[in-house]
């Protein structure tokens, strides 16, 4: 039996496929889960190793005060977080998850700021 070969270009490998999957389980997952600390949190992406020994899940959160906040509860839901992902996305073993906030959407919107705050016809 010969194994097919992916068509050009549209190579993924499984961590990625892995980490898109687990994103969607994850944050389908904190929409059920009523908390208050978690009610402006969204997944912004999942890492997941090429042997599935550990998955960074990084998330935005609207309010910069509460980071600290955010990352504690999550912490305190892993378990079931993990469980959720173990059932929906029948795969073997479930890797420990680690949270980080992510800061991307907060300097883009800082730079938009200061964008904003450019006159054009103050140019020298």
């Amino acid at each position: 039996m010969s194994r097919r070969k992916p068509a050009r270009g549209r190579q993924v490998n499984r961590g990625d496929r892995l980490g898109e999957l687990f994103r969607q389980i994850i944050a389908e997952e904190l929409e059920r889960i009523d908390r208050d600390e978690l009610s402006l949190v969204s997944v912004t992406s999942v890492e997941v190793d090429g042997n599935l020994s550990k998955a960074l899940v990084t998330v935005s959160n609207l309010e910069p005060a509460d980071d600290e906040l955010v990352l504690e509860t999550l912490g305190e839901i892993r378990v079931k977080l993990q469980r959720a992902v173990g059932d929906q996305a029948r795969v073997r073993r479930v890797p420990p998850f680690q949270f980080a906030i992510d800061d991307v959407l907060r300097s883009a919107a800082r730079i938009d700021d200061i964008l904003r705050g450019i006159d054009p016809s103050e140019e020298e």
